[in-house]
Formats: C-alpha cells, sequence, structure tokens
C-alpha cells in the first residue's frame, strides 16, 4: 500500500490550505443545502427532497430535457427520476410537453409556479448568507469580496 502524494508546496501555497478551503466550502454548501425549504402542496408529501430540487433547477437553467436527459444530466437512474418528475408533477412545479420531432417522447420543463418555487428558495438562502454576513467585520467582508471571484474560477477549473 503506497503513501498518498504530498501537496505541492510553493509561493502562495499554503500547506493547509487546499484542506481548509475544502473543509470550509463543504460546510457552508452543506447548511446552505439543509435550510428548511417552505412546503408546498400537499402536506403529506414535504418539502422538495435535494434530489427534487436539483432537477427543478436543471430544467430551469438548461431548457426542456426528456426524462432520460434529466437523469444524465443529474447522474440518477431513469427510474428514480420517474419518481422526481412525478412528485415535481404532483406539486405542479414541472410540466410535461410533446417533444417537437420525437411523438414517442416528452419533454419536461418548469411550470411558472416552479420558477417562482426556485425563486423563493434562493431569496430565503441568500437572506440567510446576507445576515450571516453581516455579523463579520467590515475587513473580513472585504476579503471574501476579492476571494469570491477566486473561489469561481476554482469552481470552473477541471
Amino acid at each position: 500500500m503506497s503513501t498518498p502524494p504530498t501537496p505541492p508546496r510553493g509561493p502562495g501555497r499554503s500547506p493547509g490550505l487546499a484542506e481548509d478551503l475544502r473543509i470550509s466550502i463543504a460546510r457552508l454548501s452543506r447548511r446552505l443545502r439543509t435550510l428548511k425549504a417552505a412546503e408546498i402542496g400537499d402536506p403529506d408529501e414535504g418539502p422538495l427532497t435535494l434530489t427534487q430540487f436539483a432537477a427543478l433547477a436543471a430544467l430551469e437553467r438548461h431548457g426542456s430535457m426528456t426524462p432520460r436527459e434529466l437523469a444524465d444530466h443529474e447522474k440518477v437512474r431513469p427510474p428514480s427520476m420517474t419518481r422526481v418528475i412525478a412528485f415535481l408533477e404532483r406539486q405542479g412545479l414541472v410540466r410535461r410537453s410533446p417533444h417537437p420531432t420525437d411523438g414517442r417522447q416528452v419533454v419536461l420543463g418548469p411550470t411558472e409556479e416552479g420558477l417562482a418555487h426556485l425563486a423563493e428558495l434562493r431569496r430565503r438562502k441568500e437572506a440567510w448568507l446576507s445576515r450571516r454576513l453581516s455579523e463579520l467585520t467590515p475587513a473580513e467582508r472585504e476579503i471574501l469580496r476579492k476571494a469570491a471571484p477566486i473561489l469561481d474560477k476554482l469552481s470552473r477549473s477541471t
């Protein structure tokens, strides 16, 4: 059994920076994901799960998709996506339309209610984060302001 390689060190590289960032970003991401969403529709159905939210957000972001395309995009098996779509349809958040070129298929898209629901969830998360940011010093907020584009650049790298 071999030992893992030692991370490179050099100018601008603090020995624990990668680990510190990974842990901090994961915690913040988890905290934002687990903020309680407003319950919608049938009270027995409850709020959206992370998978349901991700599927609805993917349809908003990428436009109409077939159920198979959505399952592939979200890296879930088609039967699981079928259940997600059924829930979102029951809640009135997703609609089915005929496929423009293949009469055997349908395409999915968010409804106006689905778009409004996504907007509300995002508004609540941003409000929570704004409250947390207001607890920081002006100097700490300025550091984060400067770090935001750098973190975005890291998130887009392959």
